[in-house]
């Protein structure tokens, strides 16, 4: 994506977030819903096609690729150096399909059977392409969850995750501590 893909400082300000750091590369091609309860922090890219709604939060060094949907009606936290690959989503609030309540944000809720619950994304924690979060789901920090996957429960830290639901593979190398550490030293 060139610059001209990207908001600019002035109509970054003009959107209405609740926060904004510096360095926040969001794509004009991004759908907003209630900016005022949107949070992105510092050396952060949203890519085209990406839908963010409801309480959000998002850290530092965070990329959420193309196509990517965000429903946070129970709140959505992304912390530092996490990121989502294309087609990924989250819901922290979703029907009850049972057939014991009527669906649909139409609906009023007296006649739905809503389950809400924050989701959490850990620092390092990343998740694959078109993989879906569902409510109450923490990924510990250094999760990674491969492409595809259905995450419906709170993984373990340093884990890698994948399938349908998505289930423990193995521990995933922290590495990227060291890395990280690394990295924070240049830039000060």
């Amino acid at each position: 994506m060139n610059n001209t893909s990207f908001y600019t400082e002035e109509e970054l300000k003009n959107l209405g977030l609740k926060y904004y750091g510096k360095n926040v590369k969001l794509s004009r091609n991004c759908s907003i819903y209630n900016p005022q309860t949107i949070s992105i922090g510092d050396n952060t890219r949203i890519d085209d096609f990406v839908v963010l709604s409801g309480n959000i939060t998002i850290g530092s060094y965070v990329h959420i690729s193309c196509f990517c949907g965000f429903w946070g009606g129970a709140g959505i936290t992304l912390e530092d150096f996490t990121g989502v690959s294309g087609g990924g989503l989250l819901y922290s609030c979703s029907d009850n399909f049972s057939g014991d309540f009527m669906t649909n944000p139409c609906i009023p809720d007296k006649y739905r059977g809503v389950h809400s619950a924050p989701i959490i994304l850990r620092k390092h924690s990343i998740i694959g392409a078109r993989s879906i979060v569902l409510p109450g789901v923490e990924l510990q920090e250094g999760t990674s969850v491969g492409a595809m996957s259905l995450i419906t429960k709170t993984t373990k830290p340093w884990s890698i995750y994948t399938g349908i639901p998505a289930r423990y593979l193995k521990a995933r190398s922290k590495k990227i501590l060291e890395l990280e550490q690394k990295f924070l030293k240049e830039l000060r």
